[in-house]
């Protein structure tokens, strides 16, 4: 079915607006642990991530029974069966995150009630939280590329750009997951570049290959960065003080995350690569653009680590000054100090490093040229 001629359908914006609020409440809700601790279930931030689900359960239902009931419906041709439905692929891919987003709400709540308001991310009821979650991300996601992929024209243009901003919430979703070792004192360590590359040359890589824009990963990046600087400036405006104990740091206000990582520059290398060196062979590729992607990361980010740990970083625009109150005074976080390294370890976290980057990037190629395939 050509649906070049058609607008962008809301079912579509309300996909993208469900990713964004849950990836809102997320970065809210670690904030609110550094600053507050769990003080109760129904926090404005569990109040964003839980209509994540809602808005999933919208989208999916109606159009798992407008497609199954209209015979008139302009989906039928590009959807799929399932247990005598149909709909497009993402629909039921989101209909499942949906449900269990919804389920963990009410086991998340009995947990506490149960177990004590603990600070601990993963438990149970989050387990599933995070699964249902990546669900309805990936079929938000598998719903614009099957539209973007029966498009043509400014439709297309801008189904890709919504593409690309989709991309970026899992790959905030994901960087969520690696924070731990995303804090400037562990910069110099070869686990934390071994880490950033089992993730990120995939998602970038992956995201820039199924998108038709020329300078695709560093869009992706760009938009990462901007989500991460906007909650660091924004999250301090809004005074909090904790409620559990124990307290190391008098806080009044909340606390953000770090300063991002400054993905930007190696997606500008994944992106010159594979324009450099389109129609070569697969495997290049991957050796010449996840080589070039820790290369890059490493120049950038070894430095900017230093200037972090300065005094000249404690400010609004650089956050570096923000400590939650469960950080120890003794802390390597509280000291502005890098994390002791064993040169052995390094070297050999920095040997994993390029060989996951390479992998990961040889896996994101595959995975993007399949998504420019999807069509349902």
């Amino acid at each position: 079915m050509d649906d070049r001629r058609n607008g962008t359908p809301w079912y579509v914006l309300l996909s993208v607006l469900a990713v964004t609020s849950a990836i809102v409440g997320v970065h809210w809700d670690i904030s609110w642990h550094r600053s507050i601790g769990r003080d109760a279930f129904w926090t404005p931030a569990h109040v964003a991530i839980y209509l994540c689900g809602v808005l999933a359960g919208v989208v999916s239902a109606y159009l798992i029974l407008s497609t199954t009931f209209n015979a008139n419906s302009p989906l039928r041709e590009s959807s799929v069966s399932m247990w005598g439905f149909r709909a497009p692929v993402g629909a039921f891919v989101m209909a499942w995150g949906g449900i269990a987003m919804l389920v963990s709400a009410p086991f998340d709540n009995w947990w506490h009630e149960a177990y004590g308001l603990d600070v601990k991310i993963i438990s149970p009821p989050h387990a599933l939280l995070f699964l249902g979650n990546g669900a309805i991300q990936l079929g938000a996601l598998i719903l614009i590329l099957g539209r973007m992929n029966r498009s043509a024209g400014k439709q297309q243009r801008v189904l890709d750009w919504l593409f690309l901003y989709a991309s970026s919430m899992l790959a905030l979703g994901a960087g969520i997951f690696l924070m731990a070792y995303s804090f400037p004192n562990q910069m110099h360590s070869g686990l934390s570049y071994r880490v950033a590359c089992t993730t990120f040359p995939f998602l970038l890589a992956g995201f820039g290959a199924a998108s038709r824009q020329r300078w695709a990963s560093t869009k992706l990046a760009g938009m990462y960065m901007l989500f991460c600087l906007a909650a660091l400036w924004i999250l301090p405006l809004f005074p909090a003080e904790p409620k559990l104990g124990p307290v190391y740091h008098k806080v009044t206000h909340f606390i953000p995350a770090p300063f991002p990582l400054l993905l930007i520059v190696p997606a500008f290398f994944l992106d010159l690569v594979r324009q450099e060196m389109k129609g070569r062979d697969v495997w290049l590729q991957a050796f010449a653009a996840g080589s070039a992607f820790l290369a890059s990361f490493l120049a950038v980010q070894w430095p900017f680590a230093d200037f972090m740990l300065s005094p000249a970083a404690r400010n609004w625009f650089f956050g570096a000054h923000y400590i939650d109150f469960l950080t120890r005074p003794t802390s390597p976080i509280a000291r502005y100090q890098f994390l002791d390294m064993d040169r052995g370890d390094f070297w050999t976290n920095l040997a994993l490093a390029l060989f996951f980057a390479i992998l990961t990037t040889r896996l994101g190629i595959g995975w993007g040229e399949s998504m420019r395939r999807v069509r349902r």
